[in-house]
Order: C-alpha cells, then structure tokens, then sequence
C-alpha cells in the first residue's frame, strides 16, 4: 500500500486545499486538485510497470529508451472520478478508458447498498488495470467494480487509486478482493461516520467537483 501524504510533497498541499471548507467550494480548483492527485498517482504508479529498451533517432545520433511493455486500462467510477482519472491521461495517454456507473442506494432506512448502472471498457484480459475513485469509504463500490472488471476477464494486475480512504474501506478490500491488487491513496483518515461518510474526510467529492445532484 503507497500512501502520497506519509511523505512530504506538494501533493499535501493539493489535499489541504481540496479539504479546506474556505478554498473547495472553488469547483474549478477542487476538480484541478483532483486532477493533480491523478497526475502524481500516475507518475508512482507507473514505476511497478514492466519496460521495454527501443532504439530511437535524435537529431546527432540514435540512443536507447525505455518504454512501457503494455499500457494500462485506466478506468474511472463516476462521476466523481473523472477528474481524478483526466490526472491519470494527462500522463498515461497511450492507454485504454473504461467506465463505471456507481451509486449509494440509501433508499431503505438504516441501511446502504451500492448500486452499479453502467459499465464500458475494453477487453481486461491480461491487462493493467487502474481503477479510480477519490473516495474509498466503505469500500462497496470498489469491492462491485472488481467484480465487474472480473466477469469480463483476467486482469495481470489492478492498481485501485484513492485520494482519500478510511480504515474500515481498506479492511473491506482485504475481506473481498481476491485478485491481485495493490492500493494507492492520497491519505488515510480517522473512520467512517454512522452515514458512511469519511472523517475528517472533505465532504462529498462529486458534489464538490460538479454540483449538488437532485
């Protein structure tokens, strides 16, 4: 497990200001800052891939540089992961785009499901996989879209990427994914509130970046 705030770096500056009750409602800063958490997840993340040596032409002589083996699959669970996984293009931008609807059903009292709409990808077999959600709470709609990406396939490996994650979410992983996987995060906080909500946490990231939802 890789954990961005554990070392020091500009990258605690974005999550200050993404979490900052007098600076997030600034929708276009918070989708940035998302968006730049993406950019340096990618950048980490792209260090446990496998290379390849090509020979390349400069203008005064040909030299030799590494390239990734196979591109990965990034795939986003929306909405509030997409500009979390534009980071991700930005500097992954050979690689294939999936996308996964996801959504809270808190319809019967006292209790909360997770629901999935939508699903679109290429094929994941064999394939890297980075799966993107800024927010990992309970850890029910990672635990759904694995499952998914796995009913359409093999992956060799998937990358499940949050900014910010709660104790009880990592710990639902462990109890249910059973596929190779690793975990990167931006932050680990307190626990989960009696509405699942993160503490400290930074509110509802979607709501942030895009506006209230009816």
């Amino acid at each position: 497990m890789f954990v961005l705030s554990e070392t020091p770096s500009i990258a605690n500056r974005f999550l200050r200001e993404m979490r900052d009750i007098h600076i997030q409602n600034d929708r276009m800063r918070f989708r940035r800052n998302l968006e730049r958490i993406g950019e340096i997840m990618a950048y980490e993340i792209s260090k446990s891939f496998d290379y390849v040596s090509e020979e390349i032409e400069t203008p005064l002589a040909s030299t030799f540089s590494l390239n990734p083996a196979l591109h990965p699959v990034v795939i986003s669970v929306m909405r509030a992961s997409l500009p979390f996984y534009q980071g991700f293009l930005n500097y992954l931008d050979q690689a294939d785009s999936g996308f996964i609807g996801a959504f809270r059903d808190e319809s019967k009292v006292g209790t909360i499901s997770v629901q999935l709409g939508y699903h679109a990808s290429p094929t994941v077999e064999g394939r890297i996989i980075i799966l993107a959600d800024p927010m990992l709470a309970t850890g029910k709609s990672l635990v759904e879209s694995i499952q998914t990406i796995l009913s359409q396939g093999t992956p060799k490996h998937i990358h499940v990427a949050a900014i910010i994650a709660a104790p009880e979410g990592i710990q639902y992983l462990k109890d249910n994914v059973n596929c190779p996987y690793s975990l990167w995060l931006g932050a680990i906080d307190e626990k989960l509130n009696h509405q699942s909500y993160i503490i400290p946490g930074l509110g509802d990231a979607g709501d942030l970046a895009f506006g209230p939802k009816l």
